[in-house]
């Protein structure tokens, strides 16, 4: 019988998970707490480099102390052999008496078979302790596992009527420094940030992780360019190494393109989904996923986040409103592309509303990654 007491050993299983945050992917982020009695006797979080699973750093730290303990751990323990042997196996050598997991693992090689093997061993276990914040922590991972593509959530800055800047080609601050401060959190926990031409014109952003936190990769910076203008001297070129990723619907072997490759930059080619020539986003999204990206941000203009809805691409929205008007001169959040609308996606849900500082955060879920996968269509 699930307890508060598992309740709240859990929330510090979750507190672990995450410090496994840009340091777990391709792998989920996962924590696991070993109790006995009301001691807690080890603990540990996954780090993709380390190799070892959470499981397996918790019960290296708790050696014989493990057997006829409590482990309890963010998702189900794996029961493959991967870069590591079975995480199940450990713990029955260990000796450990219960399992309690937050959640079942959304990879389909696993999905339940753990929680049974430990079962047989004679294990108790109990699923489902702290549930809705153990998926949300991992639903980049669950959409990537089932489906090999990225996890792409939505973020933009709104004044009240809806309005990203002041005007077409006007480079406009809206939010204060607390929801900046949120936006680089949200650029941690991604793999890939990703951004319209337009707005490296207009804004000559660097887009890059500034929370001063580790990572084991580079925040990958990707710029969708299907004319392929980006300009050498802007800064998103100038601080290329290796981290910077444009798709165009342009030659690879342009002069243009040469020469970007020269100062670091990686151009990639799609076929155009339209008679505008426009990036094929579908086939953007299907390479970063190839690329292990499990988690893309959208920090785009009214063109590419129109594009992205049209397209039902985007699983999560994230909105940060700021107490400020710009009339109808200033430019909307999302202008669909001829021919599409984006005024049949379905209601946002679970919906959070959040002060932000000065500002208000809106977020909610057009897809809900551990129940439905639409199928991917080409456009």
């Amino acid at each position: 019988m699930t307890s508060a007491a598992d309740s709240t050993l859990m929330r510090r299983a979750l507190e672990l998970a995450a410090r496994g945050t840009a340091l777990a992917h391709p792998n989920p982020r996962v924590g696991a707490l070993i109790v006995r009695g009301h001691q807690k006797i080890a603990e540990g979080f996954h780090v993709y480099d380390q190799l070892d699973h959470a499981e397996i750093v918790a019960l290296k730290q708790a050696g014989e102390k493990a057997r006829g303990a409590t482990m309890y751990v963010t998702l189900e323990p794996c029961c493959t052999i991967g870069r590591t042997p079975p995480c199940t196996k450990a713990i029955i050598a260990a000796g450990i008496a219960r399992v309690v997991a937050a959640t079942a693992d959304p990879n389909p090689a696993v999905a339940g078979r753990g929680f049974d093997e430990l079962r047989a061993a004679g294990i108790s276990v109990e699923i489902g302790v702290n549930d809705a914040d153990a998926r949300e922590l991992n639903e980049d991972f669950a959409k990537w596992i089932r489906t090999r593509l990225p996890f792409v959530t939505l973020k933009s800055a709104l004044t009240l009527d809806g309005r990203i800047s002041a005007g077409p080609g006007k480079s406009t601050r809206i939010t204060g420094e607390v929801a900046h401060a949120a936006v680089q959190r949200l650029r941690h926990s991604a793999d890939a940030v990703i951004t319209g031409i337009g707005t490296v014109l207009v804004d000559d952003p660097l887009l890059t992780d500034r929370t001063g936190e580790l990572r084991r990769r580079k925040l990958l910076r990707v710029v969708v360019d299907s004319k392929l203008r980006i300009p050498p001297k802007s800064r998103l070129v100038k601080s290329a190494a290796g981290d910077l990723l444009v798709f165009t619907t342009q030659k690879t072997d342009s002069a243009k393109a040469r020469a970007l490759a020269r100062a670091g930059v990686e151009v990639f080619r799609t076929r155009a989904r339209n008679r505008l020539g426009h990036v094929c986003l579908d086939t953007a999204l299907a390479e970063l996923g190839r690329r292990e990206i499990l988690h893309a941000l959208l920090e785009a203009g009214n063109m590419l986040n129109g594009a992205a809805l049209a397209m039902d691409i985007v699983d999560k929205l994230v909105l940060f409103y700021a107490p400020k008007l710009a009339g109808s001169s200033g430019v909307p959040f999302a202008s669909a592309p001829q021919g599409k609308s984006i005024a049949a996606l379905p209601s946002l849900q679970n919906v959070i509303f959040s002060k932000v500082g000065e500002d208000w955060a809106v977020q909610g879920y057009f897809h809900d990654v551990y129940r439905t996968h639409r199928s991917h269509r080409k456009n």
